[in-house]
């Protein structure tokens, strides 16, 4: 019996088919509902606003007022994610950046700038690098080295601070909140069109490929780019945004397209997922379970110079509960507890749905029992989300694996 082969033009386009229905599933509410969450919440609060005589709710002003706010808890959730992927969490950042800034502050005036920098910054790596040997090597759960860590660092503030706040006579980390970063529109626009171009590429390059995918990167690239094109033209004032803004959108491109593309990024998801393959596949668990808690450690410090910078003070009670609200955040972007598996690009959407949900209430001059409750029913509803979507997912996972044939054993002569 002579079997027929497709035509290649017929399988190419089967194919093709095929990895564009994949790449639709990225954008059922499972996978993307924080996206979906976020662009019902604003419709919502832009009605609102509406109907109750309030100003416009999207206007320029008030989108950056947002980005802002976001900014520094949005590069914690970036790193917070990095830190769940492998496979645990830390507790300490809050604390971590307000020692961090506590430093900063006290020690800029008498050694200068720089130095005063650098010892902020090597302070959260020493704990970063402390919490990472107590979980990896000692052996103890990062639960409570992370929340141990949380309180004895935060104890050290109220030291180094004495219980006072502190204000620094130079105004050099103030630069960091005060600088503003404007783009033209015609550079954002060219973004834009890069962006587009490039899904075009990744399009014409699955077409000739039978193993690249067209997934949630593929839909990410085209959103991105209309997104751009539509701020660029129709509001090119949010091209005008301080340094922390334009931090927090470096980390996370960099932090994303190096999990996706880069080898330790997929070595690090390998780790969480399942960290006795990694072993056996050759991968130093060690190094991708501890590295994530280092960058945690900096990333902390770097956010608490940013709160130094735009306060020029700290107290001792500074950032108490960010800790809370950046896994929060990675949750609601859909980051697994249990490692393997989470977005950075997520994550930061995630955080941007809290402080909408803050601003919003703000502007509608509700109390904070209110936000606390609805933060707290919009936090539990993305988790039983999620949750059941991934028991769906292994499901039919499993039938498929069921009902799929058993190859027929070979027979020889």
């Amino acid at each position: 019996m002579t079997i027929q082969k497709p035509p290649h033009d017929q399988a190419q386009s089967i194919g093709v088919g095929a990895r564009l229905r994949s790449a639709s599933q990225s954008l059922r509410p499972q996978r993307a509902g924080v996206v979906y969450a976020l662009v019902l919440l604003v419709v919502i609060l832009v009605v609102t606003t509406v109907v109750m005589g309030q100003p416009t709710y999207l206007s320029s002003t008030n989108i950056s007022n947002i980005l802002g706010q976001v900014a520094p808890d949005a590069i914690l959730a970036v790193f917070m994610t990095v830190v769940l992927i492998s496979g645990n969490f830390d507790l300490s950042v809050a604390s971590v950046a307000a020692l961090s800034a506590a430093i900063a502050l006290k020690t800029i005036d008498t050694i200068g700038t720089i130095p005063a920098i650098l010892i902020a910054l090597a302070i959260g790596a020493i704990v970063g690098f402390a919490n990472a040997i107590l979980v990896q090597k000692v052996g103890v759960n990062a639960f409570i080295v992370t929340l141990g860590a949380m309180t004895a660092v935060r104890g050290v503030v109220l030291i180094v601070l004495n219980g006072e706040s502190v204000t620094a006579t130079s105004r050099d980390l103030v630069t960091i909140d005060e600088v503003v970063l404007s783009f033209p529109y015609w550079v954002g626009a060219l973004v834009g069109i890069g962006l587009l171009a490039l899904a075009v590429f990744r399009f014409r390059q699955a077409r000739l490929s039978t193993a690249l995918p067209l997934d949630g990167f593929f839909v990410a690239l085209i959103i991105a780019g209309i997104v751009t094109l539509i701020i660029s033209f129709a509001a090119p004032d949010l091209l005008a945004q301080p340094l922390p803004v334009w931090i927090m959108v470096f980390v996370t491109v960099a932090v994303s397209l190096g999990l996706r593309f880069l080898v330790p990024g997929r070595k690090l998801y390998a780790v969480g997922s399942n960290p006795e393959a990694a072993r056996l596949s050759g991968i130093n668990v060690n190094f991708y379970k501890m590295a994530p808690f280092v960058l945690s450690g900096l990333a902390a410090a770097a956010v608490g110079l940013i709160y130094a910078g735009r306060f020029n003070s700290v107290d001792p009670n500074a950032l108490t509960g960010t800790e809370l609200t950046v896994i929060a955040a990675a949750i609601l972007g859909g980051t697994s507890l249990f490692g393997g598996a989470g977005y950075v690009g997520k994550s930061v959407l995630g955080t941007v749905i809290l402080f909408t949900l803050s601003n919003g209430f703000n502007m509608l001059n509700l109390g904070s029992n209110y936000q606390y409750v609805v933060q707290g029913v919009v936090l539990i509803a993305a988790s039983a989300v999620y949750t059941v979507a991934s028991r769906s997912r292994n499901r039919r996972k499993l039938a498929e694996a069921v009902s799929a044939p058993t190859p027929a054993p070979a027979v020889e002569g």
